[in-house]
C-alpha cells in the first residue's frame, strides 16, 4: 500500500548529439501534511542563484500537485535564467500533468501531493547559438515523467541495487 508520505526518484534522460541539454531531475514527492509539503514551504524562500519556482504550463495555471523547480546549479545570467523559467519549467509542468492524465499520480490525491523537482541546466546552454530548445524540452520533460514514475513505484527496488552493486557503476567514475 502507498501512503505518499515520501517518495524519491531520479532520471537521466540524454541530449541530442552536439547538444548539452542533457536533463537530470530529482524528484521529491508526498504528501502536503507530510515531510515533503514541509521541505515544499521551505523551499519558498529564495537563495541567490537558485530561484525556485512553481511548475506553471502558462500564467494562472499552476499544475497539480503543486510543483517547484529549484536549479542544481547557480543560474548567474539571464539568458540561464530565462532557459528555466522557460523551456524547463514548461517540460516540467507538461510531465506533471500527463502523469496525472496517464494514472502515474493518483488525481484523488492531486491537491493532497506536492513536488520538489531539483533540475540541471547545464551553463553551455545558454552560450551556445546552436541551443536545440526543443531538445531541451524533451529531455527534461521524459526525464521528469521517469523520475515521478520511479519515485512513485519505489525504484530502483532494494532488491536491484543490491544485485547490480558490483556490475555497474557511476558514468562519471574514471577512478575506479
Amino acid at each position: 500500500m502507498n501512503d505518499y508520505l515520501f517518495h524519491a526518484g531520479e532520471a537521466t534522460v540524454l541530449a541530442a548529439e552536439g547538444q548539452f541539454t542533457d536533463a537530470m531531475p530529482e524528484i521529491l514527492i508526498g504528501r502536503t501534511s507530510g515531510p515533503v509539503g514541509q521541505a515544499f514551504a521551505n523551499m519558498m524562500a529564495q537563495t541567490k542563484g537558485h530561484t525556485a519556482m512553481f511548475a506553471i504550463r502558462a500564467c494562472n495555471q499552476l499544475v497539480r500537485p503543486a510543483t517547484i523547480l529549484v536549479p542544481k546549479v547557480t543560474l548567474k545570467d539571464v539568458a540561464n535564467i530565462d532557459l528555466f523559467g522557460g523551456v524547463v519549467q514548461s517540460a516540467t509542468a507538461d510531465a506533471v500533468v500527463d502523469c496525472l492524465i496517464e494514472g502515474v499520480i493518483p488525481k484523488a490525491l492531486a491537491n493532497e501531493l506536492c513536488i520538489i523537482s531539483l533540475v540541471w541546466i547545464d551553463p553551455r546552454c545558454a552560450k551556445d547559438p546552436n541551443l536545440d530548445k526543443k531538445d531541451m524540452y524533451r529531455t527534461n520533460y521524459e526525464a521528469t515523467k521517469l523520475a515521478i514514475k520511479r519515485a512513485l513505484n519505489n525504484e530502483p527496488s532494494v532488491e536491484e541495487l543490491i544485485a547490480n552493486r558490483h556490475t555497474i557503476k557511476h558514468d562519471m567514475d574514471d577512478w575506479s
